[in-house]
């Protein structure tokens, strides 16, 4: 008899995905979290910085304000009132995700660091416990780069940067994926001095042009962009932090880290399970099975996966439907969308422009931009556009960059998924005005290629009007 029929290593949104899903079909489920329940979306990830985009955008708005009219001002910001805000977005999810919530719903939850102690057995606070499956969902933490003097610094990463009470004067932000360019802006907005360093380009893994709809409105609104800017050493003087780049001294009160995340796997006795992994991650088959067939591991722990809290949620699904209902589940990763929630955000699924030329050669381009749409005009939202990427007519990819990209990339996701032809998103009826034309416009720009301007509709349709009574 095993203690329970799953155990679940960590408290993130996999592994509450999976403990809930397991108890409240029956099964006697163990949630062990040696850390904030929650995990990094709630507490250093997607809920805090999402908070704080909201606030920036609130103080921007104000600036912005005199393309409709109203007088601009310059805002005042209360930044100790603002992170107040950031805890309290926090506290109002939290209980969803509390202890108190899952032993509600039947889940044992045991705080403390699980390590493996055997192919089905784990140790946590001194006690053994064995499980039919056990799910490693421990995620990832910040990488921090070996730059030299760096580890002298005192330096924040996301899991730091929201206890701040004081607004920094000069920030500065090592690194320009998706978490240095959204913290950038928003800390740009709330008015501190920011400098991002960036190895190569930011958004490396985005369409260059959508990339540069992004650049041009950080530099607009303030944010210096040192790219192509190789960091040598790192240092403190006087208080203050610096970067150096060539001979080049860049220096600012506070300096944030954002080069990525690594896998959680320190402590975790992987070896005692018969399981691979470092901190790319643990290896796994499409089934997110680990290399001990009793054992998954799911979220940002995973290597070569998304990391992204929607993929972990999708992960914790195939392990319930494999584990708890006996059914074949397994992970594609070809059509995860992502958001770069800066302004305007930059959503995108599939393959970009370039990776489609690359796999299937020959594609169709298609380009609708957002200064075409009458609620972004009425917004003065006009910045951006989208981008369908078609191979034999059908879409392979979607960039989408301006106002609500996030939102309007949602009927492209199911799109793909579904393989619903472009017919039918052109013939849908949008609701007017509403930003959402925009993709419809996208859809029946693909026929209208086909239709205006072709000689053979041309003599058709004259047949018919001399045919037809």
């Amino acid at each position: 008899m095993k203690d329970a029929d799953i155990i679940v290593i960590g408290a993130g949104a996999a592994g509450l995905s999976v403990a809930s899903g397991a108890a409240q079909m029956g099964a006697r489920a163990v949630l062990i979290e040696g850390g904030e329940m929650g995990g990094d979306c709630l507490n250093h990830g997607c809920v805090p910085s999402k908070a704080l985009i909201a606030a920036a955008a609130a103080a921007q708005g104000m600036r912005d304000a005199g393309r409709f009219g109203v007088r601009t001002v310059e805002p005042e910001v209360d930044f100790a009132a603002v992170m107040d805000h950031v805890a309290d977005v926090i506290a109002g999810i939290a209980p969803h995700d509390s202890q108190e919530r899952f032993e509600g719903l039947g889940v044992r939850v045991i705080r403390g660091h699980a390590r493996f102690v055997g192919r089905d057995a784990v140790e946590v606070n001194g006690e053994r416990l064995t499980a039919r499956r056990i799910v490693v969902a421990a995620g990832s933490r910040p990488f921090v780069p070996p730059v030299p003097g760096l580890d002298g610094v005192e330096y924040l990463t996301n899991e730091t940067v929201f206890a701040l009470r004081e607004r920094p004067a000069h920030l500065l932000i090592l690194g320009g994926g998706p978490i240095g360019v959204e913290l950038a802006q928003a800390f740009c907005r709330l008015g501190s001095q920011v400098t991002l360093v960036q190895r190569g380009t930011i958004l490396t893994r985005e369409d260059p042009e959508a990339v540069e709809v992004v650049r041009e409105a950080l530099t607009r609104e303030g944010v210096t962009l040192r790219e192509g800017a190789e960091v040598k050493a790192a240092g403190e003087d006087d208080g203050r932090t610096w970067l150096r780049i060539g001979e080049e001294r860049i220096a600012g009160s506070h300096l944030l880290v954002a080069t990525g995340r690594e896998a959680a796997v320190a402590g975790l006795g992987l070896e005692a399970a018969g399981i691979t992994g470092d901190g790319k991650g643990i290896a796994v088959d499409r089934r997110l099975r680990t290399a001990n067939r009793h054992v998954f591991a799911i979220g940002d722990i995973v290597a070569e996966a998304p990391r992204f809290t929607h993929v972990a949620g999708y992960h914790a699904g195939i392990v319930i439907r494999q584990a708890m209902l006996g059914l074949p589940a397994k992970a594609d990763h070809s059509r995860i969308p992502r958001v770069t929630y800066a302004a305007p955000e930059l959503a995108h699924i599939g393959l970009t422009e370039a990776e489609a030329r690359e796999a299937h050669g020959a594609v169709q381009v298609i380009r609708e931009d957002m200064s075409g749409i009458d609620r972004a005009r009425a917004e003065r939202t006009t910045e951006g556009w989208i981008k369908l990427v078609l191979h034999r007519g059908r879409p392979v990819g979607v960039t989408i960059v301006g106002a609500q990209a996030g939102e309007l990339i949602a009927p492209w996701v199911q799109a793909m998924a579904a393989g619903t032809r472009l017919s039918t998103l052109s013939g849908l009826v949008i609701p007017y005005p509403t930003l959402s034309d925009l993709g419809k416009r996208a859809a029946g720009a693909y026929f209208s290629m086909k239709l205006f301007g072709n000689p053979w509709v041309e003599r058709v349709v004259r047949l018919i009007q001399r045919v037809v009574p």
